[in-house]
């Protein structure tokens, strides 16, 4: 917590914040504060919803990462309302724009590439509607397309940009659980683009992709995936197309151009060594449990009668149009004749009736099924950097690989262990104002991570990961996990760290004064 404490103190989160909310001089602790203490909570890793926030300071130094003074009593879920509604009506994405641009700066972190993603977060309860609420302005917590596979839960949205220089999330957005990302995606990018002055390249997966938005972006550098429900992209991945070795180990690459919405573009078609692996498999299974659906709807097929030859045709043929990639062969109308008695008729027993029934066999679409080989592994990046040497193939590629890092930041808020995780908020104002909180926790650790990787880099130094071993590239949460058993004492007034070892001081030098002065480290004379 006092690394934490420490990164927070760095970016200037508190002072910001008490500037664009205020100080009220009556107030114990100020707004400033709490949106820290919130921090620590939800950094903290130990399942703290924020029914339990005041109880999460309990027994932690609470006055040393706070403040002289603070106590946990101070920390309780009436301020903490009134702190989440004050951020609400600043404004959730402003204030969360302020504080990124400074850290930007501060931490002099490159802003040349911007991914943006979204998510949602299923909440429980019941919230009402836009037409039932008093505030219309609130965010609509309502059901949507579920990324949690969770249809049967109220959600909202979050929108985010991150850039590529440690993944850090510079722009935010809390909204309605129903959002239509196309129809958003592009209008988000265009406001990236002023508040930020930014004239690097906008990357997204598919959700950005489509006529209207191609336009919508004019001036815009994008780079994103092509959706497959195009008929142009579906065509091309079907195609048995010479692909060329990527500079990237595992991918091949063919280059060609388009004008879907009349936008002039470059598209990627990519396949993946790994993700083709991985597809074809899935492709075996798929064809196997098709195979067996098919002999069932076969074999009810066999035993049904029908008046007439015809019929049985007719029905022997719409099941075979039905397969996808199976179909009916050697389709025989067997002849099936019904006397009064059992047993075998005499020559010249005139039958009751005659049914027909369908005999025949099952074979795979040999031209569907290889298509479908063709596809797998495969996808298509579009871009309208039209020169090759602004946006090579391999770096469009890369760039790509990197949206990753805004994945990654959901997983981590979406990590069991994270304090908002099982949080339940009456008011949607307040379940937004949390949600701005969330990308806080994302922007501090991250940074914190970036700083950690980059110190060790420079000093061409390592870590201890868990077997041992040394690493350059840890993970902030690795930090946290040794640093879990170190603690403040204050015997006759006299505070002390106990528990910091050898391991964990050589750790705190790869980060900044403001982390290490929470661990009582004196710093060197300069």
């Amino acid at each position: 917590m006092g690394i934490v404490a420490g990164l927070i103190d760095e970016i200037g989160i508190v002072e910001q914040l008490n500037k664009k909310l205020g100080v009220d001089p009556r107030e114990k602790v100020s707004s400033g504060v709490i949106v820290k203490a919130m921090l620590l909570n939800g950094l903290g890793f130990v399942s703290a919803p924020l029914y339990m926030f005041e109880k999460f300071f309990d027994g932690k130094a609470t006055e040393h990462l706070l403040g002289e003074g603070i106590k946990a009593e101070n920390l309780n879920d009436d301020r903490l309302g009134d702190v989440l509604d004050k951020l609400y009506e600043k404004g959730l994405s402003e204030i969360f724009l302020g504080i990124s641009l400074q850290a930007a700066q501060k931490f002099e972190v490159k802003v040349e590439t911007a991914h943006l993603d979204a998510t949602s977060f299923h909440l429980d309860g019941k919230y009402e509607s836009k037409e039932e609420s008093l505030e219309p302005e609130a965010i609509e917590i309502t059901y949507g397309y579920s990324r949690d596979h969770r249809p049967d839960l109220k959600q909202f949205v979050m929108n985010l940009i991150c850039v590529g220089d440690g993944d850090i999330p510079v722009l935010m957005e809390i909204a309605n659980g129903n959002q239509a990302d196309k129809a958003r995606f592009a209008g988000l990018l265009q406001e990236f683009r002023e508040q930020w002055t930014f004239e690097g390249l906008c990357v997204a997966d598919g959700a950005l992709y489509s006529a209207d938005n191609l336009k919508a972006m004019a001036g815009l550098k994008w780079l994103t995936r092509v959706p497959l429900s195009i008929k142009q992209a579906a065509a091309l991945v079907d195609q048995k197309t010479q692909l060329q070795k990527s500079q990237i180990q595992g991918y091949t690459i063919a280059e060609s151009s388009s004008e879907y919405g009349e936008v002039s573009q470059r598209w990627l078609l990519i396949e993946s060594e790994q993700r083709r692996k991985s597809d074809l498999e899935k492709l075996s299974k798929k064809i196997e449990h098709k195979q067996k659906t098919c002999q069932q709807e076969l074999q009810m097929l066999s035993t049904q009668d029908f008046a007439c030859a015809a019929d049985a045709l007719a029905a022997a043929e719409k099941l075979s149009a039905k397969m996808v990639w199976h179909q009916l062969s050697g389709i025989e109308i067997v002849e099936k004749r019904h006397y009064d008695r059992a047993g075998k008729p005499a020559k010249d027993v005139v039958p009751k009736c005659i049914s027909y029934r369908v005999a025949a066999t099952i074979i795979a679409a040999d031209d569907e099924i290889s298509a479908q080989r063709t596809r797998c592994g495969r996808f298509i990046l579009a871009t309208n950097v039209l020169d090759s040497t602004h946006l090579s193939a391999d770096d469009a590629l890369r760039q790509y690989k990197g949206q990753q890092g805004v994945e990654r930041g959901f997983r981590f808020l979406k990590d069991p262990l994270f304090f908002a995780s099982s949080v339940f908020l009456k008011s949607p104002q307040r379940v937004a104002a949390l949600g701005m909180i969330m990308a806080l926790c994302l922007l501090v650790y991250n940074l914190g991570q970036r700083q950690l990787r980059q110190t060790l880099a420079q000093l061409a130094e390592t870590i201890a990961n868990q077997l041992g071993k040394p690493i350059a590239t840890p993970t902030l949460r690795w930090v946290f996990q040794c640093f879990m058993a170190v603690h403040l004492v204050v015997f006759q007034g006299l505070p002390q760290i106990i528990n910091l070892t050898q391991q964990r001081q050589h750790i705190l030098r790869f980060f900044s004064t403001a982390c290490r002065r929470y661990y009582l480290i004196p710093e060197p004379d300069s």
